[in-house]
């Protein structure tokens, strides 16, 4: 017989356990993974210089795309560095309505991760379920910004325009019927038998290794670390808002998704006391001059944000030109998406890969920007 010697797999780069493109290089010896090597420039890249290359208000633009179902993270990042170097006062009204987004977003980031644990475990009823409910967010965002899934709404100085009461009476309802279902979605995925055993001591990571990989949001807070930049160092009016941070002692696969599921409620609490507190006022700061134009102070900022995947950072230097002069981002997935794969997956099953990715909330360009 001849010698049996590892075979060179890739997973994706499209895979149902993965949204966008983001491929895998896999060696495995019979079904377990020898090397994982991690290869995400599939799709959206080099962002950082390509900021370096445009003007100030043209970047909003653009950086959404450094994480395609999380978007507004990019926009509130990347406005609070530039009003941070600007020394630039934002509006209050504005402050408790970015709130309101980055918590939508939060939701719909959450839904499809939950139920996109689907695809990879053959549940397929869990995504379709999901997506139903994300797309009533994605209708509110249509009626607050005029687009569903990339908003251009967070601006330095505040936001685009004014949220109307009609619009916030819809929320609440689709907030309130989201809520409603959530019984449900713990009944079909997270109690479900198949759902328990491909995910209950699957995808393990250890309190050392989040720590020394820089692994931050859920698949810290899964090892035990309460840990959450909103509760840690608020920014905006978080600190205006009560709200709990979710823990357990375990992250393996299936508390990272019960996690997930229980900070749902969480942003749905946090949105309905921004719809009842939100002062009256204007939303946004005049820019000086010529907006496309404009050139900002001399300076430099970091700003930092919790995702729905961690914590999410832009460092940012300004030349006092009418483009940043450096620009660089944190990626929150970046150290489970890089690092965790290379060192976290050797050991494991193949099959288990995807189930890596959609439980630590893998987000490719947020690696290769």
């Amino acid at each position: 017989m001849g010698e049996i010697k590892a075979l060179q797999l890739f997973h994706g780069p499209n895979h149902p356990g993965m949204h966008g493109n983001f491929s895998v290089h896999i060696k495995v010896d019979g079904d377990i993974v020898v090397e994982a090597e991690a290869n995400p420039g599939m799709l959206h890249r080099g962002f950082e210089k390509l900021m370096e290359r445009r003007n100030w208000m043209q970047n909003i633009a653009l950086i959404l795309r450094v994480c395609v179902v999380e978007p507004d993270i990019n926009e509130a990042a990347y406005s609070m560095a530039v009003e941070t170097i600007e020394g630039m006062d934002v509006p209050e009204r504005a402050q408790w309505i970015r709130v309101m987004i980055l918590e939508m977003a939060r939701i719909a980031n959450h839904l499809m991760s939950l139920g996109g644990i689907g695809g990879p475990t053959g549940l397929y009823t869990g995504p379709n379920w999901a997506l139903v409910d994300r797309d009533l967010i994605l209708d509110i965002f249509e009626k607050i910004t005029g687009a569903r899934v990339y908003h251009m709404y967070i601006v330095p100085g505040g936001v685009r325009q004014d949220v109307t009461d009609e619009i916030l009476k819809d929320l609440e309802k689709v907030l309130d019927d989201i809520e409603k279902r959530l019984p449900e979605y713990r009944e079909l995925i997270l109690e479900h038998p198949i759902i328990q055993k491909r995910t209950k001591n699957i995808a393990v990571l250890t309190r050392d290794q989040a720590l020394s990989w820089g692994v931050t949001g859920i698949a810290l807070r899964a090892t035990g670390v309460d840990y959450d930049v909103r509760k840690y160092d608020p920014y905006l009016v978080y600190d205006k808002v009560e709200f709990d941070v979710p823990t357990v002692d375990f992250s393996d696969a299936y508390n990272r998704l019960w996690l997930k599921y229980q900070e749902i409620y969480q942003s749905i609490r946090i949105i309905r006391q921004v719809i009842e507190k939100m002062p009256s006022g204007k939303v946004r700061e005049k820019l000086p001059g010529n907006a496309l134009k404009w050139r900002v102070k001399k300076g430099d900022a970091y700003v930092k944000l919790e995702s729905a995947r961690g914590e999410f950072g832009y460092y940012m230097v300004s030349d006092g030109g009418t483009k940043p002069y450096r620009v660089f981002v944190r990626g929150a997935s970046y150290p489970q998406g890089l690092l965790g794969i290379e060192k976290g997956l050797p050991g494991t099953r193949l099959e288990d890969v995807a189930i890596w990715l959609d439980t630590m909330g893998v987000c490719a360009p947020e690696i290769d920007r």
